[in-house]
């Protein structure tokens, strides 16, 4: 993996953005209630199984979405940030397989699986971005929202074990997002020094980090209205 330097006020520039991107987020935080069921063990076996057969047709959509924008925005430090994300959704949905035969989900049960429309509502707005956004754009939905995020997986990941019993195995998939490698931020923060350098707008690198955060709360939404 490459990363790519970026000049004194470049990092200054990114960083009072991801900041304020930060804070607009901050300002729309309304909870998770999902993980506060979970957290309980208020969550029924079924309702883990709706939630793999979700995340596997969020990751499998996220996967191509990267990919499409390593193919638009090539040239590094864009390519080689997208590659990487593309690569680690596919390492992801690898490791959901673990999860879904933990809770008792097989591929064909998967494939048969109906969506619930407002849970894949984040993964149909980063194909958006995907094909008409800028690079910038998609880097800083991931610097603004890694914490949180990040932080979402790690508490799943727990309850999973405490609430549920799950192995270190079966819960591997959540605990690959919950850990962000300083690396790809650093790239991420490039690919947005980059963007704005070229004159790409910073109000929509913003507002998709914005949007984002709000779509990965109605995706843990939509779960929590069937426990």
């Amino acid at each position: 993996m490459t990363t790519v330097g970026v000049t004194t006020a470049n990092d200054s520039d990114v960083a009072a953005l991801v900041d304020r991107a930060r804070r607009e987020i901050a300002a729309q935080d309304g909870g998770n209630r999902f993980v506060d069921l979970l957290e309980a063990g208020a969550v029924p076996p079924a309702r883990l199984r709706v939630l793999a057969a979700e995340l596997h047709g969020l990751v499998a959509s996220d996967r191509r979405s990267q990919a499409l924008l390593a193919s638009r925005f090539p040239v590094a430090p864009a390519g080689d940030l997208f590659l990487a994300l593309a690569q680690g959704e596919a390492e992801a949905l690898a490791l959901l397989d673990d999860f879904a035969t933990a809770v008792g989900i097989g591929a064909a049960d998967l494939a048969a699986h109906e969506p619930l429309p407002l849970a894949q509502a984040y993964p149909a707005y980063l194909a958006r971005v995907a094909v008409f956004g800028t690079s910038s754009a998609m880097a800083m939905a991931l610097l603004a929202n890694v914490e949180e995020s990040g932080g979402t997986y790690a508490r799943v990941a727990a309850a999973l074990r405490s609430r549920y019993g799950l192995s270190e195995q079966a819960v591997g998939h959540f605990v690959f997002f919950s850990q962000t490698p300083p690396e790809l931020l650093e790239q991420a923060a490039a690919v947005v020094a980059a963007g704005l350098a070229a004159g790409e707008s910073a109000q929509e690198a913003v507002r998709a980090a914005r949007v984002v955060a709000a779509l990965e709360t109605a995706f843990w939404d939509a779960l929590a209205e069937g426990c």
